[in-house]
């Protein structure tokens, strides 16, 4: 696993041009860090290492957003099982047929028009 030597920000993006979900591991406190960061937020040590998730996940809260023009979708959070949350959608079925503890496999979305690739999830069964 390799230190951070640059923007976490840059290397997370990168991972993603990659099409890995990266997060970050301290081993001081023997926990994975998510967003990308500098230093950990549990100890305040700068040694966070970069390490690849396997893509699987549980959601742990989700909701329906309708926007004033466009489809309604759903926004989730997703626990990824190796001890980090974070805040996506998930993708291939209805908004409302998303629920609490539906296990979710990542996937990457890129946008049009050069726009960073983000992590998105459709259901494992599915997947």
């Amino acid at each position: 696993m390799e230190q951070i030597t640059g923007s976490p920000l840059a290397i997370y993006q990168a991972h993603l041009e990659r099409g890995e979900l990266a997060y970050q591991w301290s081993p001081e406190a023997d926990r994975a860090v998510f967003y990308p960061r500098v230093i950990c937020p549990f100890t305040g040590s700068g040694k966070l290492e970069w390490r690849v998730s396997a893509g699987l996940g549980t959601v742990y809260a989700t909701t329906v957003t309708h926007p004033r023009e466009g489809a309604p979708y759903n926004v989730a959070l997703i626990d990824c099982d190796e001890g980090f949350r974070l805040m996506s959608r998930v993708e291939g079925v209805a908004p409302e047929a998303v629920r609490i503890g539906m296990r979710v496999r990542f996937r990457i979305h890129r946008p049009d028009a050069g726009e960073p690739p983000y992590p998105v999830f459709v259901p494992a069964e599915t997947a």
